[in-house]
């Protein structure tokens, strides 16, 4: 249990710093070491090791998330723990609120089987390059799709590629003489059989490869029981996806199927296919996968099948690896799922972090540097240094604003130009701007800038003395 925590910043943040801790009331005790730079973002972890003087009885020392370097080199200097916080100190009251889910949290137990479509007209370039991008989204089965009705004598190489390259693979196909081949190269799982192809998994005794059971074409569940009662005689495993429908076309009723079926087969395995709701909705699929999982989580669907051909759910398999652990945790620990992952929250932030113009004010009198500071909020854009202070609330016309900042250096307005665009974004979609740092996206954000750009590239042209 954390008694007493010590955060380091710069002489510039340290009015803001103090007025964050004050106004989170902590239960625990807490000290500022104000350390001899102005901006603690250019702070490393080497030069704070050096100056740090740690007091007997700190338990943490937070260290600025946007310095560079290990926080082992700080915590073997000074014999504390020592993490990085942050990197907007507006954000440390919600870093230590979720700081004890963040210990639990990352657990899932929804297998994710990512489907490369119509492999047939793919070169094995292609197929190698699209199943390496699918593999570092984090899916644990790599489906290679047939095209039915088209002869594939390709498919055993492409299935021992993939195995002979560490992947676990399954095979989408009705045919019964490409299922013999995929397992044979070594695919574990086939989607699917049901009454029209059952025969076939005769063939897969023995095999270890499991099979996924749908209802048969137009019939309803009852369709089930002589297929999953045939492949439990022979020893074959299986898993059972009752089909999940587009909207329009039955949605709900087969959401409803899912329920049915888990009362039936209580201890059955189950998948769900969700490329009907992500890919035949036009809706950004990061929301509904997360609904989608939600659901698969609760009802007990281990196994989720996904693709990636629509450009809105580009980026799928990853956003079904963010949903899986944030509904594990909401389901296995009995809370609601916010306030420990954000990573799907894309276009709308949780919240706009703001300073008001009297924390700004305050900012500028300790400013004693002609570099630019930009600060956005709900209704504007403020840019200040130690002479000038430009409040705008017209983010349409930032070439108004622009104008005020009295900037002759090409390279400098070009960076202006591009910052002024970013909190202009911000402004308009609500979320928080922080300069030089990239708008948060969730799972989609940019890494930040260099820190050591700020020196460089706020600073305004020598060749003109300041106004």
């Amino acid at each position: 249990m954390v008694r007493r925590v010590l955060f380091v910043t710069g002489r510039l943040a340290e009015p803001a710093l103090r007025g964050v801790l004050a106004d989170m009331h902590p239960d625990f005790a807490y000290d500022v070491a104000v350390m001899g730079i102005t901006v603690a973002a250019l702070m490393t972890t080497e030069w704070i090791a050096r100056g740090l003087a740690v007091d007997e009885g700190t338990d943490l020392v937070v260290i600025p998330g946007l310095c560079e370097g290990d926080p082992a080199a700080v915590a073997e200097k000074v014999g504390v723990s020592v993490e990085k916080g942050p990197k907007d100190l507006r954000e440390i009251p919600e870093y230590f609120g979720s700081a004890a889910a963040r210990q639990d949290y990352g657990a899932w137990d929804i297998e994710i089987v990512a489907e490369i479509n119509n492999v047939l007209r793919m070169s094995a370039d292609a197929v190698r390059t699209t199943a390496d991008y699918f593999r570092a989204s984090g899916p644990d089965v790599i489906d290679v799709g047939c095209p039915p009705g088209v002869s594939f004598p390709g498919l055993g190489d492409v299935v021992r590629g993939l195995v002979a390259a560490g992947m676990r693979v399954s095979v989408d196909t009705f045919d019964a003489d490409e299922i013999r081949t995929a397992v044979a190269a070594g695919a574990e799982l086939v989607l699917s059989v049901n009454g029209s192809n059952l025969e076939v998994a005769k063939d897969l005794v023995g095999t270890g490869a499991r099979v996924v059971v749908v209802p048969d074409l137009g019939g309803g569940l009852e369709t089930l029981e002589p297929t999953v009662a045939a492949l439990e005689r022979w020893g074959v495993g299986y898993l059972i996806d009752p089909i999940l429908e587009p909207i329009g076309f039955g949605f709900v009723a087969s959401l409803e199927r899912y329920a049915e079926v888990r009362r039936r087969y209580p201890d059955a395995a189950m998948l769900m296919g969700i490329g009907n709701l992500t890919e035949l909705t036009a809706a950004d699929s990061t929301g509904v996968n997360a609904m989608l999982v939600a659901v698969c989580q609760e009802l007990g669907v281990r196994a989720v099948l996904t693709t990636e051909v629509i450009p809105w759910a580009r980026g799928a398999v990853r956003e079904v690896d963010v949903a899986r652990r944030l509904m594990h945790y909401a389901v296995t620990q009995h809370t609601i799922p916010k306030g420990v992952d954000n990573r799907l929250v894309t276009l709308k932030d949780p919240a706009m972090l703001t300073f008001s113009e009297d924390e700004l004010r305050a900012l500028q009198a300790r400013i004693t540097d002609p570099n630019y500071r930009i600060f956005a909020d709900r209704d504007g854009i403020t840019v200040l240094n130690n002479e000038r202070f430009v409040r705008w609330t017209d983010p349409g016309r930032l070439v108004d604003l622009f104008m005020q900042l009295d900037v002759t250096d090409a390279a400098h307005a070009f960076y202006l130009g591009r910052e002024l665009a970013r909190a202009s974004l911000a402004v308009t979609l609500g979320k928080t701007y922080r300069q030089e740092g990239a708008l948060s996206w969730g799972y989609l954000t940019p890494p930040d800038e260099a820190a050591s750009d700020h020196v460089t590239l706020t600073q305004r042209s020598k060749r003109k003395p300041s106004a």
